[in-house]
């Protein structure tokens, strides 16, 4: 295949606006399509982790890194996922991705021992990576700034911010009705379908001639990797470990590494001047704080749902559908007042409904009920959250030269990752601590009233039987949303003290 020619690089372009609102509308459907696949994987596994635990003899501890595996190569590699779309052209490095992201899927369906699966979903991280920084990048190049452009942001937004929970109630679905395997295979035809579509309908980018920060690349992935993985450990054996202070201690001295790296290469593959702007600087900074709350409310609670309310998988899963409409309509009030009011009110206004949702949750115990205790403070938080994403993509994006238009996307989607899989270690470590004390009252109270046969049970397992255990673990619940709502807490009051956007700059930050 001979290189395209810039006139002929340019041909979908044209192709595509001369479709009208149809070609658009199919554009916006793969690419929402694509961030939906890659979203939802993060969660999606979440309510087949028990079965796959029984299938593949994973251990408790390990059974963790089903998730991790994911989360850390997604998460790691989106910054160079991002600047290859820069230099390679976004739609060949986004249709790249997406086989990658299903070749992993297809592998991991077909898992026969921890190994290959736990490898599987590494890969996924990686084909997730490519393909979810270019497919945010290719609605700036596919739509028309203004209106237009807002509208695909906040199908975009809405798609990201609510994956999470349709990825609950499809991996409720397939668990109950198939088995866990499905949770994987079911991305193979989506991606199949995906990668073809995308040369129909969305234009090629143009190529920018450059080379690979590859030391940067490394640098910032080992750093971040180190990073989440020391959270993570300290959530599992303390912060006094010694591979958890030595995990702390690499990861700086490897994100030191990084600064000096991007400092001093001619084509960084991400800009720090781009944290000169106190905007976009506060826009990393929120999505950090809102991605820790999201992650953990979504985490603590599935576990709360089918274990204290004793849901099953598919009615776990329909519970949290709710939570999709509601983040579309705060997307959506964004989308449509965000030139009258400017983005500003909007994250403001979003963090604080975000932290009212998760305070209210802090009430939650043994009797509460879905509807009385759960739904109310759920929807408040999507409804705030649908209102930041919109806002935080969209000053993310603004104002930034077409040459780094893939950095961009892929340090707000890395700082997403980072944010929630740092945030839900920290959320996991007050879990921790809050049930343990828990347990150690109710772990009397259990024992004078035990039967020898539940003594000896007790004995051999170390797990109390309800209602002992929905005490202990309602409390430790309770106090990871404490937590949570201070990160929203945070992010309303970086909002308001570091964006500085008036409705007026509006038109400029888009770059008109």
């Amino acid at each position: 295949m001979t290189r395209s020619s810039p006139r002929s690089a340019s041909a979908p372009q044209n192709a595509a606006q001369d479709t009208g609102g149809g070609g658009n509308a199919m554009a916006l459907l793969v690419i929402a399509s694509c961030q939906l696949m890659v979203v939802l994987d993060i969660t999606i596994v979440n309510i087949a982790l028990p079965h796959i635990q029984r299938s593949l003899d994973f251990s408790t501890t390990s059974l963790s890194w089903v998730v991790n595996a994911y989360t850390l190569t997604f998460g790691g590699l989106l910054l160079l996922g991002g600047r290859a779309g820069d230099i390679l052209g976004r739609r060949r490095v986004f249709v790249a991705g997406v086989l990658l992201f299903v070749l992993a899927s297809l592998l991991g369906g077909f898992a026969r021992n921890s190994g290959q699966l736990l490898a599987a979903r590494a890969l996924q991280g990686v084909g997730g990576a490519i393909a979810s920084p270019t497919s945010l990048a290719l609605i700036s190049t596919t739509f028309r700034e203004g209106p237009e452009r807002n509208r695909a942001f906040g199908v975009f937004a809405a798609v990201s911010a609510g994956g999470g929970a349709i990825g609950l109630l499809a991996g409720g679905v397939l668990v109950e009705w198939l088995n866990w395997r499905w949770v994987l295979f079911v991305n193979v035809p989506i991606g199949l379908l995906i990668a073809l579509a995308a040369p129909r309908w969305i234009k090629e980018s143009e190529r920018h001639p450059g080379r690979f920060d590859l030391t940067g690349a490394l640098a910032s992935t080992a750093g971040m990797v180190l990073l989440v993985y020391g959270f993570i450990r300290a959530a599992q054996d303390g912060w006094g470990d010694a591979l958890t202070l030595a995990s702390f201690a690499a990861a700086v001295l490897v994100l030191a590494g990084f600064v000096l790296v991007e400092r001093r290469s001619r084509q960084p593959i991400t800009p720090l001047h781009m944290f000169a702007d106190r905007n976009r600087a506060g826009t990393y900074g929120i999505m950090l704080c809102l991605a820790a709350a999201m992650f953990g409310m979504f985490f603590f609670l599935t576990l709360f749902v089918q274990n204290v309310l004793d849901f099953s998988p598919l009615r776990a899963g329909l519970a949290f559908l709710p939570v999709s409409a509601v983040i579309a309509v705060g997307a959506g009030l964004a989308s449509r007042f965000l030139p009258v009011y400017g983005p500003k009110p909007f994250m403001v206004g979003g963090g604080v409904l975000a932290a009212a949702g998760l305070g209210w949750l802090t009430l939650t115990d043994v009797h509460s009920t879905y509807a009385g205790s759960v739904l109310g403070p759920m929807l408040v938080f999507s409804l705030g959250m649908g209102m930041e994403f919109v806002s935080l993509t969209l000053m993310a994006l603004s104002d930034v030269p077409v040459r780094e238009s893939g950095a961009a996307p892929g340090l707000l989607n890395a700082t997403q990752q980072v944010g929630g899989s740092l945030g839900l270690s920290i959320l996991v470590t007050v879990f921790g601590t809050a049930s343990g004390n828990e347990a150690e009252k109710q772990v009397p109270l259990f024992l004078r009233q035990a039967t020898p046969a539940e003594r000896l049970r007790f004995q051999r397992t170390g797990e109390l039987p309800p209602p002992w255990a929905d005490e202990v673990l309602t409390s430790g619940v309770s106090a990871a949303f404490v937590m949570a709502a201070i990160f929203a807490v945070l992010a309303a009051l970086i909002a308001l003290v570091a964006v500085q956007v008036r409705p007026s700059d509006l038109r400029r930050l888009q770059g008109g």
